[in-house]
C-alpha cells in the first residue's frame, strides 16, 4: 500500500525539539533577566528563592540542550517536573482553558521528548562519526554518546 505522504520520524522530532525549546529558552531568559521579580513572584506564593533561580536555570539550560538534543532524557524530565510544579502550585486553581492547558502540552511534550529521544538531527551527529553514521542510517537508535544514550 502507497503511503499518503513520505514520514521522516527524526525531522518530525527536530521540529518538536525546536518548539518545545524555543518557549522554554525564551520564558527562562525572562526569568533570569528579571530575576528579583522571579524571585519575588515565588516568594508570593510561598516558595523559596533557591527554587525560583533552579526553575529559570532548568527553563533556560534545558531548552537549549532540547534545542541541540543533548541528554534530552534529562533535560526532558526536567522540564516535565518544572510544568508539573507550574500546574499545581499555580495554574491548576485555573483550570484547563485559560488555566493550565498550555502548561500540560509542555510537560506532555517534554515527556515525549524524555521518552523517544532527540531522533538523529543533533548536535552530536554533527560533531560525531558515531552521529555521522546514524545520519546515514548505518547505526541504531536515536542518537546516543553525547545525546544521552539510545532510546
Amino acid at each position: 500500500m502507497k503511503k499518503c505522504c513520505p514520514h521522516n520520524p527524526d525531522a518530525g522530532l527536530l521540529l518538536i525539539r525546536i518548539g518545545l525549546a524555543a518557549v522554554f529558552i525564551v520564558h527562562g531568559w525572562m526569568k533570569l533577566s528579571n530575576i528579583d521579580a522571579t524571585v519575588g513572584f515565588f516568594g508570593s506564593i510561598g516558595l523559596p528563592a533557591l527554587l525560583a533561580w533552579a526553575v529559570a536555570i532548568i527553563e533556560f539550560v534545558g531548552g537549549i540542550m532540547v534545542l541541540f538534543g543533548l541528554y534530552t532524557c534529562v533535560a526532558g524530565g526536567l522540564l516535565a517536573a518544572v510544568m508539573i510544579g507550574a500546574i499545581v502550585t499555580v495554574k491548576g486553581s485555573m483550570g484547563f482553558v485559560g488555566g493550565y492547558e498550555f502548561d500540560l502540552v509542555l510537560l506532555l511534550t517534554a515527556l515525549g521528548l524524555a521518552s523517544v529521544g532527540p531522533g538523529k538531527y543533533t548536535a552530536c551527529s554533527l560533531l560525531s562519526k558515531k552521529g555521522a553514521d546514524a545520519a546515514q542510517g548505518k547505526s541504531e537508535g536515536h542518537g546516543g554518546g553525547c545525546c544521552g544514550g539510545s532510546h
